[in-house]
């Protein structure tokens, strides 16, 4: 099992990886570097290779994939998850790793937005998207994550073998939010610098369609975690939209004594059973929630248990 293990999933990085293999190697010259590279054309893997990387294949596209396969294969006292574009500091690394070692957090977060991102970034609706997504899940899940998006953290071994890895590209961050926060693992915020892509360097992420993805994953995951408040939500809705039918009719049956819409009453009882549908719906579903966070403690006692096991084997 290694000490550190430093996770740099990357797809055509071929600019940048030999910095941030090297760099990384520097500050923490304890650990294990390894690069999972994404199908590449470009030579990225023979480039981290030369610069002392651990080099591994994940041909599945998409970096949900890729730390899917990261978090399968490899074991370590603490991981730390970089990208490998070199726009995150080498210098926070330490911290970061001290975090999980010495004070027991299970997932540091990389915080960019409190310091130089909004300058440094030149994607102005990848500013306005960061604060958007952070701002809705904290106010959903009721928590205080400064950044949401980072591809900087670092992990405990617990988490690590405990998250079900779902999203397959971009959404993984914040899947890996809202599981912590959900779970009531312990979180740690660390302000780092960021610094924009050197040029030549091209993002893979898509404002727009990733952006979707990720709005899509927080409305699914806030479903999955949270049913009782979104399917009260939901019943809410509908029943002021049952009402609003429901409503004239009931005037017009008192001034005159007749149903004179008979339809729309139809309409206005289906529309308000459903309320009463959903209502319940939440109330079955937040209690097998309940059950599946008990069921998660006995899951976080057996990697404890194996962790354990494996320090003892070292």
């Amino acid at each position: 099992m290694d000490k550190i293990a430093v996770l740099i999933p990357c797809y055509n990085e071929s600019l940048t990886v030999e910095k941030v293999v090297r760099d990384y190697r520097r500050v923490l010259p304890e650990a294990t570097i390894y690069v999972y590279d994404n199908n590449s054309t470009d030579g990225t893997d023979e480039i981290a290779r030369r610069a002392g990387a651990v080099v591994r294949y994940e041909h599945k596209q998409g970096k949900g994939n890729v730390i899917r396969s990261m978090f399968r294969d490899i074991d370590a006292e603490v991981y730390l998850m970089i990208d490998g574009d070199d726009t995150y500091p080498c210098e926070a690394a330490r911290e970061m790793c001290d975090k999980v070692l010495t004070d027991g957090v299970d997932m540091v977060v990389g915080d960019r937005l409190s310091s130089t991102y909004f300058t440094e970034n030149k994607r102005p609706f990848h500013n306005f998207g960061n604060s958007l997504v952070r701002s809705l899940i904290n106010r959903l899940f009721r928590s205080d994550i400064r950044d949401i998006m980072t591809g900087y953290r670092a992990f405990s071994y617990r988490f690590v073998k405990t998250f079900p890895v779902l999203s397959r590209a971009f959404e993984i961050e914040t899947e890996m939010t809202i599981h912590a926060v959900d779970k009531n693992l312990n979180v740690a915020n660390v302000v780092v610098d960021y610094r924009d892509r050197p040029e030549g360097s091209e993002s893979k992420l898509s404002t727009y369609s990733d952006g979707a993805k990720v709005l899509g994953t927080i409305a699914r995951l806030f479903k999955n975690y949270r049913p009782f408040p979104f399917f009260t939500a939901i019943a809410g809705i509908l029943l002021l939209i049952g009402l609003c039918f429901f409503i004239p009719v009931l005037i017009s049956f008192f001034k005159t004594g007749l149903v004179e819409k008979f339809p729309t009453l139809i309409v206005s009882c289906f529309v308000m059973l459903t309320a009463v549908l959903c209502f319940f719906s939440g109330v079955i579903l937040s209690t097998l929630v309940a059950q599946e966070r008990q069921s998660f403690e006995l899951t976080l006692n057996r990697a404890a248990d194996r962790f354990r096991d494996l320090k003892k084997a070292q």
